[in-house]
């Protein structure tokens, strides 16, 4: 009976798990890796690796044996201190389950230290994007320690104290435009003590009364 060849053509498969280290719990994580692991392969090779959950695969034709063990040899280096490879903002965002805003608050105000600047050409085109950066070790104590919640408390005292303070304003700009008087503050330069601007005061004064 003839054979179908096709169907005869097995396929070698190459698979490596990653460790919760490495992803953090975050698939965006996961596919971050599977992207730098792609971008060391050969062209031909690249589309061959995938990612199912957290473990890498690596598929080619039977055929494909030496290029198959070539590429695994990358993929194995690629993997060795791939726990370390740093965070990118989806990433932090995806891991930590934070908005965009809420990581440009927290990097500027140093929550969220920057482990360095990443300078990337998007592909196809000419313009290049840069971005912050974040070691892998300080998501994972943010995560640990579950300081997210703790921030947002911090951060809405602050906005609700915002609020306050520019409600005051506002009232005070609407009754400067109405002609009303601001409450008048005047130093006493005798005392270097502040008091209140009242009518008759130096009258007080000059007879001792408040003496």
């Amino acid at each position: 009976m003839a054979t179908n060849t096709k169907n005869e053509i097995a396929q070698l498969v190459g698979e490596w798990t990653l460790s919760t280290a490495t992803t953090l719990g975050s698939s965006v994580r996961s596919r971050g890796v599977l992207l730098e692991t792609r971008a060391r392969l050969p062209l031909s090779a690249r589309k061959a690796l995938d990612i199912v959950a957290s473990q890498l695969t690596l598929i080619m034709p039977a055929s494909a044996v030496v290029e198959l063990r070539e590429a695994a040899a990358i993929v194995a280096e690629t993997l060795e201190g791939i726990e370390s490879l740093p965070v990118i903002p989806r990433e932090i965002e995806d891991i930590l389950a934070i908005s965009t805003t809420e990581r440009h608050r927290w990097l500027k105000d140093g929550r969220l230290p920057s482990a360095g600047i990443r300078t990337v050409r998007l592909r196809g085109r000419a313009r290049e994007i840069t971005f912050h950066v974040f070691d892998p070790r300080m998501v994972e104590d943010v995560l640990d320690r579950e300081l997210v919640g703790s921030w947002r408390e911090e951060d809405a005292v602050v906005a609700a104290d915002n609020r306050r303070r520019a409600a005051w304003k506002a009232k005070v700009t609407r009754s400067l435009k109405n002609g009303e008087k601001e409450p008048a503050v005047v130093e006493d330069q005798s005392t270097k003590k502040i008091r209140p601007n009242l009518s008759g005061w130096e009258e007080f004064n000059r007879d001792g009364l408040l003496r």
